[in-house]
């Protein structure tokens, strides 16, 4: 029984319940509901449409403007912002989803949830903030395509609520943070394949053991000829699979030495250069011991002119590659873009090659260094008198560098590829070289990316002595430039 007090609750929610329509059943439906509540989530709108994330990962709600602008950066940071004494870096959610944003004056304060992703906060803009709303979590269902206008990786769940559907975003999805339990697969992924190597290393050795007690054993009884044949062809699959452990014990070097992983996107160039490498160094040395042996064996691998000017030669071949685009905006995506030699490159040729075209390259690459000073780039009195003359201009210390035109079209910034890669929809992807020094995970993600976020009449130019597999991409020939395209 319940005190009088409860009684007068129930019967005040009761008339409540009646005044807004509710029938009573209803009314026992959302005490049930309400009494079961144990996911919160900060509800928002973009577009006209409900979004909602995890109450967990919003530090607070917030309205800003006037935001520091910070050049270089991708279309959707909007600058960064000083919340009381810590920077943070603003990002436009909209912009994000390329959902189209209204012009309004630039005095105008943005809705901001500032949210927290693993160590470090970030204020996300949305058209309007709207409450805080609690749900069951066995609630919310599986994200479906046909849930919002954004990615459906980006999406947690759908759930509804208060006769409204919401679209549950994950947030570490959009930073493109690994869950603990996606590196404990990557991990066990990793444990997984050298125990198997390890275990096939050990079954080569017992099968050498064997094969010399047989061998032993059949001296002793002094076999007949034929059977001494039967132990020659024994020997050979022995030798066979000894080359085999070989192969992956140098996998597992090169993985160690240089984070060169050997996958489906270079095995055959690297079968092809262990049996140069085995000619080369003679059978029992062909083990990499340090730095040196693992440069000596990767040195064939890379492409022409790959951290250095191109010829004119080869600058005219990849112009001649590329297809043809009477778009007004043209997206190159640069992974991977080292010192910049080939992000410059690109825009001398994509500027002659499209020079009615506003061409926008996005040069990405994980070394600060270089990302860094690729914006300064000069070039030597040799390149200077070379196919890029018409590109560079001298600056103030007499010093040939590119001209500004050239410099506009290339936005340089430290980023992981295998991180979310939050690009316009892109034309051309220029990544030579690169895919085979990632992991195997990180391999189905950037080419789940291809996929993507490459038009239907882009494409794919990767390393010479890489083969990748997308649906629906196809490799051809052109000149002396291997494409990918649809």
């Amino acid at each position: 029984m319940g005190t009088i007090q409860d009684k007068l609750n129930i019967l005040a929610s009761t008339t409540e319940a009646a005044a807004e329509g509710l029938s009573q059943e209803q009314l026992e439906e959302e005490k049930r509901s309400a009494s079961a509540i144990d996911f919160k989530m900060v509800s928002f709108s973009l577009s006209g449409k409900d979004y909602a994330i995890d109450i967990m990962k919003v530090k607070e709600i917030a309205k800003a403007g006037h935001f520091t602008y910070v050049p270089n950066t991708l279309p959707f940071v909007l600058g960064v912002y000083n919340l009381r004494g810590e920077i943070i870096p603003i990002i436009d959610l909209r912009l994000f989803f390329n959902i189209n944003v209204p012009e309004h004056d630039d005095n105008v304060l943005e809705n901001m949830l500032i949210v927290n992703v693993g160590e470090q906060f970030f204020g996300v803009v949305v058209d309007e903030i709207d409450k805080v709303v609690g749900v069951q979590k066995n609630g919310i269902q599986p994200p479906h395509p046909l849930f919002g206008d954004i990615n459906i990786k980006y999406i947690s769940g759908v759930v509804e609520a208060q006769r409204r559907l919401y679209v549950l975003l994950d947030i570490d999805k959009i930073f493109g943070v690994r869950t603990p339990e996606e590196e404990k697969e990557l991990a066990e992924t990793a444990q997984a394949q050298l125990e198997q190597r390890q275990a096939a290393a050990a079954e080569v050795v017992a099968q050498e053991e064997a094969a010399k007690v047989e061998a032993k054993t059949n001296v002793a009884a002094k076999k007949t000829p034929a059977p001494a044949k039967e132990d020659k062809v024994s020997a050979k699959k022995v030798e066979e699979q000894k080359a085999d452990v070989d192969l992956n014990f140098i996998s597992d070097s090169l993985q160690k030495l240089k984070k060169f992983t050997v996958a489906p996107v270079n095995e055959e160039w690297v079968k092809s250069r262990y049996a140069d490498w085995t000619k080369d160094r003679g059978q029992g040395k062909t083990q990499l011991q340090n730095d040196s042996d693992a440069d000596a064996f990767l040195a064939p691998f890379y492409s022409r002119f790959t951290g250095d000017w191109w010829s004119e030669d080869f600058a005219q071949a990849v112009s001649k590659a590329l297809p043809e685009n009477s778009a007004k905006n043209i997206v190159v995506w640069n992974p991977g873009c080292g010192k910049g030699f080939e992000s410059y490159s690109l825009a001398c040729i994509m500027k002659k090659r499209y020079p009615n075209a506003h061409v926008r390259i996005y040069a990405h690459d994980t070394d600060l260094l270089n990302v860094s000073n690729a914006p300064l780039m000069t070039v030597s009195e040799k390149v200077s008198t070379d196919w890029y003359q018409p590109f560079l201009i001298k600056n103030a210390n007499g010093d040939w560098t590119f001209s500004k035109e050239i410099k506009d079209m290339i936005m340089f910034e430290y980023h992981d590829c295998t991180h979310t890669n939050n690009l316009p929809p892109i034309d051309i992807v220029f990544a030579r070289d690169l895919i085979s020094f990632l992991p195997v995970a990180s391999q189905n993600t950037i080419f789940s990316d291809f996929n993507e976020k490459v038009k239907g009449n882009g494409v794919i130019i990767v390393g010479e002595n890489e083969n990748i597999a997308v649906p629906g991409w196809n490799k051809k020939q052109v000149g002396s430039i291997a494409i990918y395209s649809k």
